[in-house]
């Protein structure tokens, strides 16, 4: 994932690179839903599984909409920090949920399903890597954006500060 911006600036890349990558992640993350949605947390509770694996199935499903849902909004304004975090931020819950949830998957229903979801997750790692370099990129030129037009306001301050005074201008004679 790259930074859209102008030409010939830092590392950016031109937005239907950025796409792509995104697009990627996406495809990726939808590959989870089917595969959590073979699973059964509550049957495994009858074998003996804790409960707390029926909550972490609900909410490894959740956070895969997630995902989808903030890289879908960054894929439409990929210049947006806070977008490009949370998408991040969701991609790496999402990889905690589902890698909580495989011991369970391993032990109380299928070792092939829990090993096809980590390899599922395993193939986002580089689309993870990309956005995690996105992101800093991203953080970088949006700092030093900020720090060129801080400077360029103070430069406006000091040429305020210095103008000489210009004399007041002559008050209207009143109307008569």
């Amino acid at each position: 994932l790259a930074l859209p911006g102008p030409v010939g600036a830092q590392g950016v890349s031109a937005t239907w690179d950025t796409s792509k990558d995104i697009a990627s992640l996406i495809e990726q993350a939808e590959r989870l839903n089917p595969l959590l949605e073979q699973l059964t947390p509550q049957q495994w509770e009858a074998k003996g599984a804790p409960a707390t694996y029926t909550t972490q199935w609900r909410l490894a499903r959740n956070e895969v909409g997630y995902l989808i849902g903030a890289a879908q909004a960054l894929r439409k304004q990929p210049e947006k920090l806070t977008l490009a975090l949370e998408t991040l931020f969701r991609l790496q819950s999402v990889e905690a949920q589902v890698n909580s949830l495989v011991d369970g998957v391993r032990r109380y229903q299928n070792p092939a399903v829990g090993e096809l979801l980590v390899s599922v997750v395993g193939a986002n790692a580089t689309n993870r890597d990309q956005l995690r370099q996105y992101v800093s990129d991203l953080a970088q030129t949006k700092e030093q954006e900020f720090r060129i037009v801080d400077q360029e306001a103070q430069r406006c301050r000091g040429s305020l500060v210095q103008a000489p005074a210009r004399p007041a201008a002559p008050k209207p004679a009143p109307a008569k």
